[in-house]
């Protein structure tokens, strides 16, 4: 069978990807070189994904509906699994949209709600993309991006506190978990509010952009200094354009185990 690089190349999958934070990370994934599975619900979001990156060959769109269960996990899974290329990331940029609201002030099951839809959704992905990963011969990596509302409680905003810091601690099990699977998985924790086009007029100076975060978040890929730490805090400094692209460091490898060279020939 004759193999080429691009097939070999692994990929790296954004779950959320119509979301303002997840069309960062496909832009720094692109800008970095790494083939993209783009997941997300058809509509306009995902179409303005599409129009924004109509010339970037390595960017692949996958409609499908929200993850709310392992069934739904279950099927995004086997749908990538189908598609043959090998995942060397995912990158999970899922949750609803930030109310204001005191816990006092609505019903305990409200936070239930708030937890079955930015927290489970996270855990089902997990269950069945990290396996999928694992099926690969190469370092892979799992990265949640987590919001600014976790560490402490934003006063008026208390069940984005709860959830973001429930998310924290999942992802810090998830750490561990994953350890024997190969996998490392890790949670950008964004300190700052996204400057996103309808909080440009008011946002800070200091918020970062969504391409901001998703170089940041790619860097992971790559990075030595963080590899132990379950949990990274996003900094300007690791938000600047790639200075090599995610592939080099494991591109030899993978054309040695098919048996292609560089020059592209499988070997007979």
């Amino acid at each position: 069978m004759s193999l080429d690089r691009d097939s070999l190349t692994p990929g790296a999958l954004v779950l959320g990807a119509g979301g303002n934070v997840g069309f960062g990370v496909v832009g720094a994934l692109l800008e970095a070189g790494s083939p993209v599975l783009a997941v997300g619900r058809e509509g306009p979001r995902m179409s303005a994904l599409a129009e924004h990156f109509d010339d970037e060959p390595g960017l692949e769109l996958l409609h499908a509906p929200c993850i709310h269960d392992d069934r739904d996990a279950a099927r995004l899974a086997d749908q990538v699994r189908e598609r043959g290329r090998p995942l060397r990331a995912v990158f999970a940029s899922m949750g609803t949209p930030l109310q204001s609201g005191r816990l006092l002030d609505r019903p305990a099951s409200f936070l239930l709600e708030k937890l079955e839809a930015d927290l489970i959704p996270h855990l089902a992905a997990a269950r069945h993309l990290l396996p999928l990963l694992a099926e690969g011969q190469h370092a892979a990596n799992y990265v949640l991006i987590g919001g600014p509302y976790a560490e402490r409680g934003w006063s008026g905003y208390g069940h984005a506190s709860v959830t973001g810091a429930a998310m924290r601690m999942l992802a810090q099990v998830l750490h561990e978990e994953a350890h024997v699977l190969g996998v490392r998985v890790q949670l950008l924790s964004v300190d700052k509010p996204v400057c996103t086009p309808e909080n440009a007029v008011n946002a800070c100076a200091e918020w970062p952009n969504a391409l901001a975060v998703g170089r940041s978040a790619v860097s992971l890929l790559t990075r030595t200094d963080k590899r132990s730490q379950s949990i990274v805090t996003w900094a300007a400094k690791d938000a600047h354009p790639p200075e090599r692209t995610v592939a080099c460091d494991f591109e030899d490898t993978l054309l040695a185990v098919a048996g292609v060279p560089r020059n592209g020939r499988a070997s007979a």
